[in-house]
């Protein structure tokens, strides 16, 4: 039998043409601020920070693909494809229902193509939710859905952008079971995507404990984590702001885990957190 990973041993990023603030997200998505900078300015920041990265994960081994963006349609938000869809071991890929118009312009069958011709992925079935737009009903990928591969779980917590009755379709029709929970920020106010508030890895659980509203769903969610192996790291607001939950495990080709983060989260973490796992 075929042991599944949490960790992604290759990645494919995005690389930004036209990077800025994007109004028709900034509604509900209060970490989004208007940069004092110039869009060409923004936009070669972004550009700057992208390759750094890249770089970054390949000194490390680990294999990352990069597409370019295109000018047009101008998608300020295209560096997140894994929001509009995501792929599986088993030869699944999915498209999802996105809440900004102007980020279902994203979804490019170019990619999906490239990916299976030149790169190799198995893609063996379609999973298509993007009609439910129609319905203003929306499940933002792995935006909103944090992935327990090996134990078949997925995580999401429920906001405009993360419809109740679709994550548990879309769980239903991959096999997973689904462990939903409201979060929000310390304001009251409901949490856009999960990977702000959660990031799951092979043996560990960085959470805003905090922001997890009822105490059922909270002791749910804690519950499943550790009968699944996983040791809960709790964040502060602060540290949740700071993006620490907003990280990725990924493993190399010699099967080394490596957590990716912002510079700005891991420094925020304590020494006690950072030695955890």
């Amino acid at each position: 039998m075929t042991t599944i990973s949490q960790s992604s041993q290759c990645v494919y990023m995005i690389r930004p043409t036209r990077f800025e603030y994007n109004p028709e997200t900034s509604i509900d998505n209060v970490f989004q601020i208007i940069s004092k900078d110039k869009p060409q300015e923004v936009q070669d920041k972004a550009v700057k920070e992208f390759d750094n990265y890249v770089e970054t994960l390949r000194s490390k081994n680990i294999e990352v693909i990069v597409f370019n963006d295109t000018k047009e349609p101008h998608t300020p938000d295209s560096i997140f494809p894994n929001d509009w869809c995501s792929y599986h071991e088993d030869g699944t890929y999915a498209l999802y229902p996105m809440y900004a118009p102007n980020r279902r312009l994203e979804r490019r069958e170019d990619i999906i193509q490239e990916l299976q011709d030149k790169y190799k992925f198995k893609i063996t079935r379609k999973v298509d939710f993007t009609e439910e737009e129609t319905k203003n009903r929306y499940l933002e990928g792995a935006g909103v859905m944090i992935f327990d591969y090996p134990n078949k779980i997925v995580y999401c917590s429920i906001s405009n952008r993360a419809n109740k009755e679709l994550i548990h379709k879309y769980a239903a029709e991959l096999g997973y079971k689904a462990v939903t929970f409201r979060a929000v920020d310390d304001k009251g106010v409901d949490l856009y995507h999960t990977t702000v508030v959660m990031a799951l890895g092979e043996k560990f659980a960085i959470i805003c404990g905090d922001s997890v509203v009822d105490p059922a769903e909270k002791e749910n969610l804690w519950k499943t984590l550790e009968e699944t192996g996983h040791e809960v790291i709790s964040i502060t607001f602060d540290q949740m702001y700071s993006y620490a939950a907003n990280a990725l495990e990924l493993m190399n080709n010699k099967g080394e885990r490596f957590l990716s983060m912002s510079r700005r989260g891991y420094n925020s973490l304590t020494t006690e957190q950072k030695q955890k796992n």
